[in-house]
């Protein structure tokens, strides 16, 4: 039987490494609601939102090179599914301190 779940993801310190903040497992799809981006460590800084597909077979930008203001907060409000094995990734352009927070929906099939 389906099932949906309202769940929050809290990822700190994301950095210019890539940084996986939320992975669809498989049997799941996973409706991203909201997601703040919050730079903690008073810098102005850029970062890439982007979605791994398959676990990284292929990136699809969401953002690229997006301007975040030091001690800003950044809102993406528009909706975001992964599938099964999809990825959702983020990097800034340099060491930073950046927080996220992602609202979904969890569904299972």
């Amino acid at each position: 039987m389906a099932s949906e779940v309202m769940k929050v993801k809290l990822v700190a310190g994301v950095t210019s490494a890539e940084n996986d903040l939320l992975a669809a497992a498989s049997g799941k799809t996973l409706t991203i609601l909201n997601i703040s981006i919050c730079e903690t460590g008073g810098a102005d800084e850029t970062f890439d939102l982007y979605i791994r597909d398959d676990a990284g077979a292929n990136d699809y930008e969401i953002y690229s090179d997006q301007a975040l203001a030091a001690n800003a907060t950044f809102e993406h409000t528009t909706r975001i599914v992964l599938e099964a094995t999809d990825v959702l990734s983020a990097r800034t352009a340099s060491a930073a301190n950046v927080d996220v927070v992602i609202s979904y929906l969890e569904q299972t099939l």
